[in-house]
């Protein structure tokens, strides 16, 4: 009996020794992830091409506007890559890319590549490079802008509630889900898009090789996928990163031997942070929920 009881024990020991050491190589792992997390992306010491991922919705990232400065500031940045993958998003966030962009353009090359979706104001970055590329399936396009309101007075007729505002002047109030838009309201928003349009017009004017009138005829909102995309002007050339790198080293001069450095411009993140998103990924709120005022986004309904 007292064999078998001393044989028990032996065995719960080694059990909490073994969970002991699992736990600390476990830990161990997930601090060495970390500890290379951290350094990716990293200002490099050697010659490189840079890599800017300009993914999901874009808004204002004071991150992104400092990493850029950055690649401008870098002499070992020979050249910039910017991959996009986004539907577009806040109309000045999307400016505020492009013309940081083009700060780093007059200095050294700048090469757009659109992968699976570059559109609206996700083209707006492309515009910035010496030379934009998309797959053939790409989807690029949709230029143009949009306000899309809600109101809902049906509903709160319907319900017995009633809502009131005092304001200073007949379009502050406007608009408001409250009660259904004014003519005079309606009109100062049409006048804020046409202006911000044809804004973007003239910079698709001013970039691609098209006339003020190609370019206004192709913003209509519609989108293109690269194959068509390429032939009315909106892109130079089908292909991702090998055409990007083979195109930099013919026109460019900058060896495609040179390794390609991805940007880190996310948030830092503390231990504990990395482990709450690693075992519950991306956070569930979308970045469309922190969109406000004029919006360059294209969507499937």
């Amino acid at each position: 009996m007292s064999i078998d009881t001393d044989t028990m024990i032996d065995r719960r020991r080694l059990k909490r020794r073994l969970f002991f050491w699992r736990l600390v190589a476990l830990i161990a792992v997930i601090v060495a992830g970390v500890l290379v997390f951290s350094d990716f992306g990293e200002p490099s010491d050697e010659d490189h091409i840079a890599r800017l991922d300009v993914a999901n919705v874009i808004v204002e990232n004071e991150l992104r506007q400092t990493a850029i400065e950055g690649l401008l500031k870098n002499d070992n940045v020979k050249a910039v890559i910017v991959y996009i993958n986004s539907p577009g998003g806040s109309t000045y966030g999307s400016e505020r890319l492009y013309k940081s962009l083009r700060r780093v353009a007059a200095k050294k090359p700048v090469v757009a590549v659109i992968g699976t979706i570059g559109a609206s104001g996700g083209y707006l970055p492309a515009l910035a490079g010496d030379r934009i590329f998309a797959g053939e399936s790409s989807i690029t396009g949709s230029i143009g802008v949009i306000v899309q309101l809600t109101e809902f007075s049906s509903l709160l007729d319907k319900i017995g509630v009633t809502a009131s505002a005092i304001t200073s002047g007949e379009l502050k109030g406007e608009p408001s889900p409250f009660k259904p838009i004014t003519d005079a309201g309606r009109k100062n928003l049409q006048d804020m898009v046409t202006q911000t349009h044809d804004w973007f017009v003239n910079l698709v004017a001013e970039r691609r090789p098209i006339s003020h009138d190609e370019a206004a005829a192709l913003a209509n909102g519609g989108v293109l996928i690269g194959l068509s995309a390429v032939k009315v002007g909106l892109v130079d050339e089908l292909g991702g990163l090998l055409e990007a790198r083979t195109w930099l080293e013919s026109e460019r001069e900058i060896p495609s031997s040179l390794p390609l450095i991805t940007v880190n411009y996310s948030e830092p993140k503390g231990l504990l942070e990395h482990l709450f998103q690693a075992s519950l990924g991306k956070s569930v709120i979308s970045e469309r929920l922190t969109l406000d005022g004029l919006v360059s986004l294209w969507h499937l309904n």
